[in-house]
């Protein structure tokens, strides 16, 4: 197993990593249905901030309108996600601890689809309020399962509750959509509740990219905490960690992130699980290396993704969610045989 410790060998990383996220946004915001040579895409970019290129003004709308804003939120959405499982997992010391596994993916998609279809509140926020409610809901459910169970010394009793939230509020969401969507409203919320990015435009990334930015301050900020968790919280008092604060601080932060990206892209599974666990089996668990290093590998897990979305089928999108459950499943099969090898 190669662990990256001199500091050279932990930027070496993050440059590389960084190179390959421009070249990915750049590769999906080219390839497509209609292919654009790289020359039109910074051409049509430096049109929309107030160059005089000419050029075709279908071009300039599929880089500026579509896909650049898409993959923009497909790489916030990839970061944030990847941010919430590194967090998640070093609270509750349970590297299958994600949002989508716990239920907190499937609380706030039942807070924004009340909210969409229901029409509570208004404005472009209610729907991520929405969404924040029934994720923090979800999140305080599966800690009341686990609370009032006699097996908290298990280290699986934290997914099973997670399995059992996400049931209960996947069903509620089949209950609004059955009893007060129409026929187009319901398909549309289906297709989201994949994952779904073809709707997004620039409003999703003003929303999505300052949410996960403060994601990732608030992980950096935190990462000693975050190191000490590991430990366990008796561990992390004993070191002169604020306990509770620092779980309020970091749970709140999760369930914003998680709730943001839900309302916008619906709930996209497995990258907040392989992307830290796989980082950890590389570089290790302190979190001065995995916290910025999950940001870029999820964003480029889900830039991949999405383009995979758009080109896999001729002339269909299929959900993003989709395509990292079908690349994600396997892969975290392999990492844990991988693990168990390495024990």
């Amino acid at each position: 197993m190669i662990r990256w410790r001199s500091g050279l060998s932990y930027l070496l990383p993050l440059g590389i990593g960084g190179g390959l996220l421009l070249i990915a946004l750049l590769g999906a915001i080219s390839l497509g249905e209609t292919s654009l040579a790289v020359p039109v895409v910074f051409k049509a970019v430096a049109n929309a901030l107030g160059a005089q290129y000419p050029l075709d003004p279908i071009d300039q709308g599929i880089v500026w309108n579509y896909r650049l804003p898409r993959s923009l939120v497909a790489a916030a959405c990839g970061a944030g996600l990847a941010l919430c499982g590194v967090i998640l997992q070093a609270l509750l010391r349970n590297p299958l601890a994600e949002p989508y596994l716990l239920g907190i993916s499937a609380g706030a998609s039942t807070g924004a689809v009340l909210v969409a279809i229901v029409g509570l509140g208004g404005g472009l926020l209610s729907l991520p309020l929405g969404a924040f409610s029934g994720a923090l809901l979800a999140f305080a459910l599966v800690a009341l399962l686990v609370r009032a169970s006699r097996l908290r010394s298990s280290a699986g009793l934290i997914i099973l509750a997670g399995v059992a939230g996400s049931q209960l509020f996947n069903a509620l969401t089949a209950l609004l959509i059955a009893k007060s969507a129409n026929a187009e409203q319901a398909r549309g919320i289906l297709f989201w509740l994949l994952g779904n990015l073809s709707g997004v435009r620039w409003g999703a990334v003003w929303l999505t990219l300052p949410v996960v930015a403060l994601g990732l301050a608030v992980s950096w900020s935190e990462r000693r905490t975050l190191d000490a968790f590991i430990f366990g919280s008796e561990a992390a008092a004993s070191m002169g960690i604020a306990v509770r604060r620092s779980q309020i601080v970091l749970i709140g932060t999760a369930g914003l992130v998680t709730a943001v990206l839900v309302s916008q892209v619906g709930a996209i599974g497995f990258v907040g699980l392989v992307i830290p666990h796989a980082l950890r089996l590389w570089v290790g668990s302190g979190h001065r290396r995995l916290v910025p290093l999950s940001a870029l590998c999820g964003a480029l897990f889900l830039i991949a993704a999405d383009l995979f979305s758009r080109t896999l089928v001729k002339g269909q999108v299929l959900p993003v969610g989709v395509i990292t459950a079908l690349v994600g499943a396997p892969v975290f099969a392999l990492l844990l045989m991988l693990g168990e090898r390495g024990r």
